[in-house]
């Protein structure tokens, strides 16, 4: 197998680069979401739950995001091992990395999994539950800032030929093409 790219998102850009424009990513998808459902549900009251239950939401949404780049792999029966660590001994966060090289339309699938399982389902929430939408809709923005990377990476999984495998690096994803023999 030769290496035919490999991706490193935050080497490419950088790190404040990538929270940058997620964090606007995030506020341009909630000032476009709110507007239309907002016009929606124009005679519905927003109901209130106070700040400490957004909060506790907002705080493990990051990782409910990660969980769900593993489900695909899963699914796949694709050995996952995960690491758990404290951030500042107080954020759960956790790595994963997949054991095995994972074919392209796995690798575009597992890139995609938190915006069909997580903002689309947000969506129609927000449709569903007129009391609640402006929950569902931060939610989904959160959500769609987070993938913002995500999408980065789909768009070179996208790309690449359409033999490959994609094999999870240190800090990112090597595409590998089958040798040409001679």
């Amino acid at each position: 197998m030769n290496c035919w790219k490999t991706v490193n998102i935050t080497k490419d850009f950088g790190n404040n680069r990538i929270y940058l424009t997620s964090f606007l990513t995030g506020l341009l998808a909630f000032l476009i979401l709110y507007l239309p459902f907002s016009l929606l549900h124009l005679t519905h009251d927003v109901k209130d739950h106070g700040f400490i239950p957004l909060l506790v939401i907002l705080f493990f949404l990051p990782s409910l995001h990660r969980m769900m780049h593993i489900l695909p792999l899963v699914l796949a029966n694709k050995r996952v091992r995960v690491k758990w660590k404290f951030r500042r001994r107080l954020i759960p966060t956790f790595d994963y990395r997949c054991q095995s090289k994972l074919s392209k339309k796995t690798s575009i699938f597992m890139a995609l999994a938190p915006t069909l399982f997580i903002t689309l389902p947000g969506l129609a929430l927000s449709y569903v539950f007129p009391g609640y939408f402006a929950y569902f809709v931060l939610f989904s923005a959160v959500n769609i800032g987070l993938s913002f990377t995500d999408f980065l990476y789909l768009n070179q999984f996208i790309r690449a030929p359409r033999r490959c495998v994609i094999e999870n690096a240190k800090d990112g994803y090597d595409i590998l093409i089958k040798r040409k023999s001679s």
